[in-house]
């Protein structure tokens, strides 16, 4: 048998996980898979292209990802993951099977794929982790661009996840550290302090600009799950901590959002105020390369036309 598309593993992924008591990666839920499957063990052994993951073990990531954007699952520890209230109601259900198309219909998965612009396309294009939906439909370079934004749409949904389940100290440091790799402080680790007390004064902490520390950025970092948004008042009081530091310039940082009526707020002050969102910052870390690393470089080559032109 071969190794079973993402869709396929859904269900049978989201079965095994209300059999266990608590939580478990994806690792540990391999083996019984690939036997209810009926996996060898060189279906089980075959490997992507670039020779970092298996076929299956990156099938099984993306169901569990999917999986967890309807929030069938829910994981806060690093590689581990457990059912969700819904995740038991749905199967009280006795579905059948599971795929993208059913996950639409629970509106936490609808909303996030429809505020996803790169998944839009999906009538289109392949999927980097599925079957081609229509190859005759784009090019082939259409298809790689396709899979790549998909990819960074991944990852930045995983990576907001993530920052929300860290310490909130460690969330304070990770944002000085993206404001360095940002350009803040001419991107010198050392102008960058982390204040990392509770008695902060509204301020998690500042970077100076210049190397004699005369004008310096300010800092406020709120780790906040999503749904909960930051109003004016809070706003407010970061302005009042700017002024109770002489300071003419904050960034406030969250891994939620913003009410309309605080992105209004900060326009009117003169204090110079830039708000990030969680959506945002995730996009930033992705792009200046904090809490992220390489996974692998695709080689593609073109015809030289220099090479064959008349001398």
């Amino acid at each position: 048998m071969a190794v079973p598309k993402y869709e396929a593993i859904m269900l049978p992924l989201l079965k095994r996980m209300a059999a266990i008591d608590g939580e478990a990666n994806v690792a540990a839920v391999l083996p019984d898979l690939a036997r209810e499957f009926g996996l060898t063990d060189e279906e089980m052994q075959e490997r992507l292209p670039s020779g970092g993951q298996t076929y299956f073990a990156n099938r099984c990531h993306w169901a569990k990802f999917y999986l967890s954007r309807a929030g069938l699952l829910e994981g806060e520890r690093r590689g581990y993951f457990k059912i969700t209230d819904d995740g038991r109601r749905f199967l009280k259900r006795n579905p059948s099977s599971l795929d993208r198309k059913a996950l639409m219909e629970i509106p936490q998965f609808a909303e996030w794929w429809k505020k996803t612009p790169e998944n839009q396309a999906e009538s289109k294009v392949v999927d980097a982790h599925a079957d081609l939906v229509d190859i005759n439909a784009v090019t082939p370079d259409e298809q790689i661009d396709s899979a790549s934004k998909q990819l960074d749409a991944a990852l930045v949904a995983e990576l907001l996840s993530r920052v929300r389940a860290v310490h909130p100290t460690q969330f304070e440091q990770i944002v000085v550290d993206l404001l360095i790799k940002m350009g803040f402080g001419g991107g010198d680790d050392e102008r960058g302090f982390h204040r990392g007390r509770s008695s902060d004064g509204g301020i998690d902490g500042m970077i100076q600009e210049d190397a004699l520390g005369l004008d310096a950025v300010y800092i406020q970092a709120k780790r906040y799950a999503d749904g909960v948004s930051i109003g004016r008042p809070t706003l407010q009081s970061f302005i009042g901590s700017l002024v109770g530091e002489r300071a003419t310039k904050g960034v406030f940082v969250t891994t939620s959002s913003f009410t309309r009526e605080a992105r209004e707020y900060v326009k009117t002050v003169q204090h110079r105020v830039v708000l990030i969102d969680g959506e945002e910052q995730a996009k930033f870390l992705v792009r200046y390369g904090v809490g992220v690393r390489e996974d692998r470089r695709i080689l593609i080559k073109k015809l030289d036309e220099d090479y064959f032109a008349d001398v």
